[in-house]
């Protein structure tokens, strides 16, 4: 008996130095899909992953094209892991809707930069992330409606909006969005053409965003005319780049 209570209590021993060890190596080179799936082997396989928040800041799930709600409600488990989360890209993951925003929402607090570009979220996902991160400083999203839009104007402290292939953009919306006076990358590129922003947008944006905005992509917004690069640092004194519609 005492023999195998020593070998139990080396092999505990092996397994909280050695393997934990080789798990905090291991961690920072396996594949984030790997790694979610490790969370929900074992509850000492758990509680080892979770200890280093550090492999947790960034979860890149982009182009994964069977990462959907059920994914998000299997991390929603591992809460501990997942509350320093400040990235999150979920670009193309076009199984991932208003149900696994509500999941990341409600265990993700401290989101900085959120891309969730074509996929099947609604207006109703785009307003929750506005109300939760009003703290957000980069944000890619695709088409939504000027409701969901005028939300956005809920982060002052955005950086970087990509509004890449936002159709359904109008001046209205746009003008909701000139209130984050943070801005300082706009991307509102798009190859089939925004017929709703006009001229207005810049005026909007040069009132609220003059002091800030460096890079500005309206290639594609058709109602938006060329300037003279006099003009546009009249409008923007820090402007680097601008791309129009040629």
């Amino acid at each position: 008996m005492e023999s195998k209570k020593v070998m139990e209590e080396e092999e505990e021993m092996w397994r909280r130095e050695i393997v934990t060890s080789v798990m905090r190596i291991v961690s920072t080179r396996l594949p984030q899909r790997d790694l979610i799936s490790l969370l929900l082997v074992s509850p000492w396989l758990y509680r080892t992953l979770v200890s280093y928040p550090s492999i947790w800041l960034n979860i890149d799930l982009r182009e994964r094209t069977n990462a959907g709600d059920r994914l998000l409600a299997a991390l929603s488990l591992c809460h501990d892991a997942l509350s320093s989360l400040e990235c999150l890209n979920l670009n193309g993951c076009q199984k991932i809707s208003d149900s696994g925003i509500e999941a990341i929402t409600s265990i993700c607090p401290k989101l900085k930069v959120i891309s969730i570009y074509w996929n099947s979220i609604t207006d109703k996902g785009m307003q929750l992330v506005a109300e939760t991160y009003q703290d957000l400083e980069a944000l890619n999203i695709t088409s939504f409606t000027d409701k969901a839009y005028k939300k956005i104007s809920l982060l002052a402290e955005l950086r970087f909006l990509d509004l890449c292939g936002a159709q359904n953009l109008s001046d209205e919306g746009l003008g909701h969005i000139a209130k984050c006076n943070k801005l300082e990358t706009l991307n509102l590129t798009c190859l089939f053409g925004i017929v709703g922003v006009t001229d207005r947008c810049l005026e909007a944006l040069s009132q609220t965003c003059s002091a800030t905005l460096t890079t500005l992509d309206v290639n594609g917004c058709i109602g938006i005319k060329r300037r003279s690069r006099e003009e546009l640092l009249q409008m923007f004194p820090r402007l680097i780049c601008f791309k129009v519609h040629s």
